[in-house]
C-alpha cells in the first residue's frame, strides 16, 4: 500500500508546475538537444541560474517564456524582410 506522504523520484510535488526547470525538461520542451540548450545556457541567449553547491542549471519558467516570444518576434521580422515571393 502506497503512502500519501511519499515523493516521487523526481523530486516534484503532483499537481503543482515547477518553477524552474532542468535542462532535459527545456530540451523536452522545446524538442532540441541538452547540449543545445546548454549552449544557450552558455551562451546567455537564454537566462538561468546555476543552483545548489554543485551549481545544477535551471531555467526559470517566465525567462523560458520569454525567450520563446522573442524567437517569435525575431522569426516574424526575419520573414517580413524576406518574402518567399519578391516580385509578389
Amino acid at each position: 500500500m502506497s503512502d500519501s506522504h511519499e515523493v516521487p523520484e523526481d523530486g516534484r510535488t503532483p499537481g503543482i508546475e515547477p518553477r524552474f526547470l532542468t535542462l532535459e525538461d527545456v530540451a523536452g520542451y522545446l524538442n532540441v538537444s541538452v547540449p543545445q540548450v546548454y549552449s544557450l545556457v552558455r551562451s546567455r541567449e537564454l537566462p538561468a541560474v546555476k543552483i545548489g553547491g554543485r551549481g545544477v542549471w535551471r531555467v526559470d519558467r517566465e525567462q523560458l517564456d520569454a525567450y520563446i516570444k522573442r524567437l517569435h518576434e525575431e522569426t516574424d521580422e526575419w520573414a517580413r524582410d524576406h518574402p518567399l515571393n519578391p516580385r509578389g
